[in-house]
């Protein structure tokens, strides 16, 4: 049996005495809400932190609010169960609420958050052991380690992005608010992210993420298709989120962002230019899915060879967009 380590628990008030706790403390700390990545990640010694700070208690991340724009804010710490069992997002949002939808299992989203699904960690078949399995190993470059056991020859690791809300929010151009020492930003969900499996998050050590701001949706309609070995509990092997606005039967914009096929969800949007002004045709499809999943870097780091996932990319994208347009 796998124990947890001995560690320090803190309950702050507030968010700001959150932030405050972790510009003291640095790297040792870590924030925990539904602790579904978390955990587990620190009783196979991956995660190590001295502090552990609760957050899942503060009212003010548990709300969901419309926004003067006609959006909505989702509080970070609202669980994907409330996100998928709201009508009114449902609707709004029906590819991010489809991806909420299809993380892990019903327990688990009931109590994994909207913000640790955005948060939530890379992987990788030569990180995801037990420690005992990866000093065994070696290490890798990700914990432990200074070479990626995919990739001996790349200069950063190739852990894969496991989120599968991101993509959802990428593709409706949803922005993030960061709670910092400095204050409060908002930064769009795609600049969250950065190539680069290990130091995958570009939020500060000492931010928070508070909310998740999802724009007025307007004519906009959107669809997630997620591939994995089973229906349930397992990570991404591909994700593919789609965003269209239709104009009658003819698209009129197009949004594709993919995920699980390199550190960071990809923003592949330009590919669907041979769609725009026309009806959705399958030979056109395929054009626009094969174009679209040129830049997919899959490698040998998750179940299933990344042959058959690079080819299960392009169908993904291929039905998200279908289903989109026939939401729209």
């Amino acid at each position: 049996m796998l124990r947890l380590p001995r560690f320090s628990y803190l309950r702050p008030e507030s968010v700001a005495e959150a932030v405050q706790i972790l510009s003291e403390y640095g790297d040792r700390a870590r924030v925990v809400a539904g602790g579904t990545d978390l955990v587990p990640k620190m009783k196979r010694g991956q995660i190590e932190p001295e502090v552990v700070v609760g957050l899942g208690h503060l009212d003010e991340l548990r709300q969901i609010r419309p926004t003067e724009d006609g959006g909505f804010e989702i509080g970070a710490c609202v669980t994907l169960t409330e996100v998928v069992s709201n009508p009114i997002l449902r609707s709004a949002y029906p590819g991010y609420v489809k991806a909420a939808g299809l993380v892990s299992s019903p327990a688990l989203r009931n109590s994994g958050t909207i913000g640790g699904n955005l948060c939530v960690d890379t992987r990788c078949n030569y990180y995801d052991e037990s420690y005992e399995w990866r000093k065994a190993l070696g290490f890798c470059m990700k914990k432990d380690g200074d070479i990626c056991r995919v990739a001996p020859a790349s200069a950063t690791c190739r852990a894969i992005a496991s989120s599968d809300t991101a993509p959802a929010a990428i593709s409706m151009n949803a922005t993030v608010v960061l709670a910092g020492t400095n204050g409060k930003r908002e930064v769009p969900v795609a600049s969250l992210y950065q190539d680069d499996g290990q130091f995958y998050i570009t939020k500060a050590a000492d931010e928070i993420l508070v909310s998740l701001r999802m724009p007025e949706p307007g004519e906009w309609k959107s669809s997630y298709v997620k591939v994995r070995s089973r229906g349930s509990i397992d990570f991404p092997l591909v994700g593919a989120a789609a965003a269209v606005r239709m104009n009658g039967s003819l698209v009129e914009a197009c949004r594709i962002v993919i995920t699980a096929v390199g550190p960071q969800p990809l923003d592949v949007s330009q590919a669907a230019e041979p769609l725009l002004g026309k009806a959705i045709d399958p030979a056109i499809l395929e054009e626009v899915a094969t174009d679209a999943a040129k830049p997919a870097r899959p490698l040998d780091n998750a179940d299933l060879s990344y042959v058959w996932r690079k080819r299960m990319t392009r169908r993904a994208i291929e039905q998200a967009i279908r289903e989109a347009a026939e939401v729209a």
